[in-house]
């Protein structure tokens, strides 16, 4: 209000009604400071300062004292006023000169008018901010709400809201008002929800990250919201306090603490969320359940996840028909939950379809034991293919001589080949084989002994090796014999084991380096054994008895096999060779293929058998052919000792 000081000779504004300090008992005032400005009344060009006085009336119009210019000045000399923002100023100056204004609002436009009539884009979109916000900026004590732009003259009133949608098939910029509107108070929903959630004690980082995966909740919780506008006990109310009822009734804060509890990420409860706007009791039911079937923690949020929003719909019983049917055919309840939380869209297939890719495995010969340990040992094969990816991939392993009862027994060793594409592995596999002489037996070999080899990637994982095998000198042909007589070979790492093995034969095992493809290609089995533990175990062994580390690598390249055996079956042959049959090293290192041969089953008996008939062999014709062979051979030895004999006398 305005006032008068009769001791100041100054006029006031108070926003308490209060007057002058320094005439307290002249002016009948109360001792309460207060803020008010200051103008004076003999020069209102001057800008206002700021002053504390206590509470008065003013006085009547007529009764205003004039105060001259040269008073004034002396006045301000004595005290020193404090300046305030030129808002205020603004505000006090249109309240003295209202009077004026109104007779000439009446002909001449208002400066604001005109400034409303050319607002900017980004003007409209502050003007927006401030309608929408969910609460206002601090003010300071004792200044005017006011958050708007101010123009020169000291105008300071807002433009109407509703002049930002006049209409009208000129204005082109409405519906993009309308989609900042919406956005606006999109982010105030979600700055609610988050001031809901720090009330129930979640931390900001948690908070903040969990309302950006909730995009669908915040829009229905911003619909919900503007929905109970039509309400009549909410006909009057605050858009927060809307918001705040709906999450509050929605029982969502508990909800997250309890998911949280239960090892869920915030992406995963922001999804299933998301996915359950309406009913939010649907996702503590599910996770009940699925702990029944034994799902851990840790995968009963990317299970319900993956498993879409059809497992949320149905209902427990569904469900549990699903289980039991599963179970009746070999799965047991223990592997349950890992199966589901390793294939989670098998819980959204309806019986029908359960029981018709059931029906699609135990129909190639499978029985309920094979299909239990296939599901447990991949559970995609059952549930994350389709029937006809499935019966596609089943006719073109039929292709290389398979039956129907051997696709199955396949499977149910490997049904990780139902994760192959036909037309970006199988396919470039069988030609890239084929140019290395393998033919379809081979194939067929190949995929029944190590099926993974179907699995693995061509470009990174086989080419290199076929490759390597090329560099050290093994030709194209033998490449495709090896592949096909050691498949295994395909699947080992090229740099920790084939290398590794490949040096070692060359640097300690005496290989030359012209051999080492010959040994490679006759005994690719080698490259599957461990350096440390089996080859420089056994080439040890060789050098203890006394063979050259040249000549053991001759033995190597001539029988490659020598070192894959046991030293423990090595030494009794070799004892054997030299305390009974008394034959020289020599004929050892001459015939390293001795030691393939059984102790007990071909060497023993066919010793016997020489010396019995008092003729001798070398090891090569004496173990080398069949026993009827064998046979033959002995008795054309004895009938030429006889003939001999018969000479001699």
């Amino acid at each position: 209000m305005l006032v008068w000081s009769p001791h100041r000779q100054q006029l006031f504004f108070s926003f308490s009604g209060s007057a002058c300090l320094r005439c307290r008992s002249n002016c009948n005032t109360r001792s309460t400071n207060q803020l008010y400005y200051f103008v004076s009344n003999t020069n209102l060009d001057r800008k206002p300062s700021l002053v504390i006085v206590s509470s008065s009336v003013l006085p009547p119009p007529h009764q205003t004292p004039q105060v001259s210019e040269s008073e004034f000045h002396n006045d301000n000399n004595q005290q020193i006023l404090r300046k305030h923002n030129a808002r205020t100023s603004a505000l006090l100056l249109r309240h003295l000169s209202q009077q004026e204004e109104s007779n000439s609002r009446d002909t001449t436009p208002e400066p604001w008018q005109e400034e409303e009539e050319e607002m900017t884009e980004e003007e409209k979109v502050k003007l927006l901010e401030m309608s929408l916000v969910k609460r206002r900026s601090p003010q300071f004590s004792g200044s005017i709400y006011l958050q708007s732009h101010v123009s020169p003259e000291g105008r300071n009133s807002p433009p109407p809201l509703h002049r930002l949608f006049r209409g009208g098939p000129a204005d082109v910029d409405d519906d993009k008002m309308l989609l900042r509107a919406i956005e606006i108070r999109r982010k105030v929903t979600a700055e609610i929800f988050k001031e809901t959630m720090r009330g129930g004690r979640f931390r900001i980082i948690f908070s903040t990250n969990l309302v950006s995966c909730l995009p669908d909740f915040i829009d229905h919780i911003m619909i919900q919201a503007a929905s109970l506008k039509r309400l009549h006990e909410f006909s009057h109310s605050t858009f927060n306090i809307r918001a705040k009822t709906v999450i509050q009734n929605s029982n969502v804060i508990p909800l997250i603490r309890w998911l949280k509890h239960n090892s869920l990420t915030y992406p995963q409860i922001g999804k299933l969320i998301c996915m359950t706007c309406k009913n939010l009791e649907l996702i503590k039911q599910k996770i009940e359940w699925l702990k029944t079937i034994h799902v851990k923690g840790e995968f009963i949020g990317p299970t319900l996840v993956k498993a879409g929003g059809s497992i949320l719909q149905r209902s427990t019983q569904e469900l549990g028909e699903i289980v039991s049917y599963l179970e009746s055919n070999g799965v047991r309840r223990e592997w349950m939950g890992f199966v589901v939380s390793r294939c989670p869209p098998l819980l959204g297939y309806t019986m029908e379809e359960v029981k018709s890719r059931v029906n699609f495995y135990l129909d190639m010969g499978m029985n309920e034991k094979d299909f239990g340990t296939m599901v447990f040992d991949y559970p995609k094969a059952l549930g994350f293919f389709t029937l006809e990816e499935m019966n596609s991939k089943v006719l073109y392993l039929e292709e290389f001589g398979l039956s129907n009862e051997d696709v199955g027994r396949l499977l149910a060793f490997k049904p990780q080949l139902m994760a192959c594409s036909i037309e970006e592995r199988w396919k470039p596999l069988e030609k890239y084989l084929y140019n290395f002489g393998v033919q379809r037996d081979g194939m067929k070999r190949i995929l029944v002994l190590k099926p993974v080899v179907f699995c693995v990637d061509l470009e990174t994982t086989i080419a290199p090796k076929v490759q390597f095998f090329q560099d050290i000198g093994i030709h194209e042909e033998a490449i495709g014999s090896m592949l096909v007589k050691f498949p295994p070979l395909l699947t080992y790492s090229l740099y920790k084991k084939i290398r590794p093995v490949v040096i070692f034969l060359i640097a300690k095992a005496g290989v030359s380096k012209r051999d080492i493809g010959k040994v490679i290609a006759l005994g690719p089995e080698l490259l599957g054994c461990s350096v440390v533990n089996k080859l420089e175990v056994n080439v040890k062994y060789f050098l203890s008895l006394g063979i050259p580390l040249r000549v053991v690598g001759e033995m190597i390249a001539n029988f490659p096999m020598l070192l894959r055996y046991n030293v423990e079956v090595l030494r009794p042959k070799y004892r054997y060779l030299r305390r009974n049959m008394v034959r020289p090293l020599q004929d050892l290192i001459d015939f390293p293929r001795f030691f393939s041969y059984s102790l007990d089953g071909r060497i023993i008996p066919r010793h016997k058998i020489l010396v019995e008939n008092r003729i001798n062999f070398k090891l090569r014709y004496m173990l080398a052919s069949s026993d009827e062979e064998f046979n033959q051979k002995v008795e054309a030895a004895v009938e030429r000792r006889r003939k001999f004999d018969r000479s001699v006398e």
